[in-house]
This record gives C-alpha cells, sequence and structure tokens, in this order.
C-alpha cells in the first residue's frame, strides 16, 4: 500500500523530470530568418552563412532582410568579424539580394538589414532611381549571382526629393534630380494646392518615387521583369525612416503590376 501510493504522488513529478531531460537534449532550431550560432575556437559567436542564394527562395531572402532590420531596430545586431568575413569573401562572394538606395550617409545598407560583407549587392544614388547603369547591376546581380530580391529603397527626409520638389537647378545635380520630377508632378497632381516644402508633400513624393521607379524597372528590363513573372525574383518597395531605423516594405509585384501591401 505504502509502495501504491509513493508511485502515485511521483508519477507527476518523474513525468516532469523526463520531460524536462528530453527538452535539454533537443538540439537549438534557428528561427526562419536567422542563422544559427556556434562557438569559434577562441570562444567567440559566430554565425554561419546562409544557404546559397542559388538555393534560396524569393521569399527567405526577403525575410533575411525583415529579421536582419528587426535586429537593427532592436540594438540587438550580430557580433562581426569584419577582417574575418574580408578573408572569407576575397576569393568569392554570394550576394542574395540587390538594395537600390539613396546616398544619404544615415542610410548603409549593411548595417539598417544587419548582413555580412558578401550579402547584398548595392547601387546608391541620391534620390533612388533606376536607369540604365543601374539596371545592368541588377541584371548581373540576379542572373550572374541568382540574388533573389531586389528592393527599392527610399527614405524620410531625403535631401534629393526635397531639392526635386524645390526645382532645385546645380550643375550636374539638375539632371539627376530630373530623374525624380515625375513623382513631384505625379504628388501635384492629386494635392495642387500643397506647398512644394511641406514635409508631407516631400515624404508622399518620395514614397510615390520608390512606386514609379519599381515600374521604370518592369518597363525598361524586360530581363528582370521576366525573372519577376516566374517568380525567380522578387521585386520590392520600401521605405526607410531615418528617425527611428526601421524599413517598412510597402509595395511588391503582383501579376506585372506594382501594387501597395
Amino acid at each position: 500500500m505504502l509502495v501504491n501510493q509513493y508511485q502515485r504522488f511521483n508519477k507527476p513529478f518523474i513525468a516532469a523530470i523526463v520531460s524536462l531531460l528530453l527538452i535539454s537534449c533537443q538540439a537549438p532550431v534557428a528561427a526562419t530568418g536567422t542563422q544559427t550560432p556556434i562557438a569559434d575556437s577562441g570562444g567567440k559567436t559566430q554565425f554561419r552563412h546562409h544557404e546559397p542564394a542559388v538555393d534560396m527562395t524569393p521569399q527567405r531572402a526577403l525575410a533575411l532582410l525583415q529579421f536582419g532590420n528587426r535586429r537593427f531596430v532592436g540594438g540587438e545586431l550580430r557580433s562581426r568579424e569584419h577582417t574575418n568575413e574580408v578573408a572569407a569573401t576575397a576569393g568569392k562572394q554570394d550576394p542574395f539580394a540587390s538594395i537600390v538606395s539613396c546616398i544619404d550617409s544615415r542610410i548603409p545598407p549593411e548595417l539598417i538589414f544587419d548582413q555580412k560583407i558578401g550579402d547584398l549587392f548595392v547601387s546608391r544614388v541620391a534620390g533612388n532611381f533606376v536607369n540604365n547603369d543601374i539596371l545592368g547591376g541588377l541584371e548581373f546581380g540576379s542572373v550572374q549571382y541568382h540574388a533573389k530580391v531586389i528592393v527599392i529603397l527610399g527614405h524620410s527626409g531625403c535631401g534629393a526629393v526635397n531639392g526635386a520638389c524645390q526645382d532645385v537647378r546645380q550643375g550636374f545635380l539638375t539632371d539627376t534630380l530630373a530623374n525624380i520630377l515625375p513623382a513631384v508632378q505625379t504628388v501635384r497632381e492629386f494635392n495642387p494646392d500643397m506647398p512644394s516644402d511641406d514635409p508631407v508633400f516631400v515624404h508622399k513624393v518620395a514614397v510615390k518615387n520608390v512606386k514609379l521607379n519599381m515600374e521604370k524597372l518592369l518597363d525598361r528590363d524586360t530581363l528582370l521583369r521576366d525573372l519577376t513573372a516566374k517568380g525567380t525574383i522578387k521585386l520590392m518597395g520600401a521605405m526607410y525612416n531615418v528617425g527611428n531605423g526601421q524599413v517598412e516594405f510597402k509595395y511588391k509585384v503582383v501579376n506585372g503590376k506594382v501594387v501597395a501591401l
């Protein structure tokens, strides 16, 4: 009788102990969009490289960027040994994404997406627009290196966009800002009474500029358009907030059309 009572009393306790032992024996599983931490010979935490870009899905590539920006915003950047990264990429690179961003000094794509050397192709120009040179670079990334996502990245407080809104004319900058004027004109049609120096107006132009350049890419680059249509790559539009570091994805492509998320 005493033995039976002892066994009944300890069944829940024994079950709990067994569960804890089973959990402690399981290998850690990395969340989607993260990399599995390992310890190097010096005891420092390193991260395994993502799978090869050629084997990556466009959705996985986008998730890596999204999770990276979350880490950046949350102050949880991965520990890096840049010297090791330089050595590891000296003979090869394996970028999984291409970013078209502004030259603004506050927007370093590798940092805001928390990616390492060799992970991103980056094309930067004042006003983050595409032209034949930028499109050629994007083709190089997606065809030769299998980069699976292209992001047209605008940002708040953009000086180039503000200059286009004010119709600034200055040397070669005049030609540069001319690439943003279609966005200025489009926003002006729907906001005829809003002053050009109104921050709200300027921000609307910055957002519209992202969408129009996505459409320009699809219209002018048949190679990238076909890759997008086949689902081989994703084309996304996003805005970076210089005030809090957050990247907000605003546009995607559906059936060949740029649509809001």
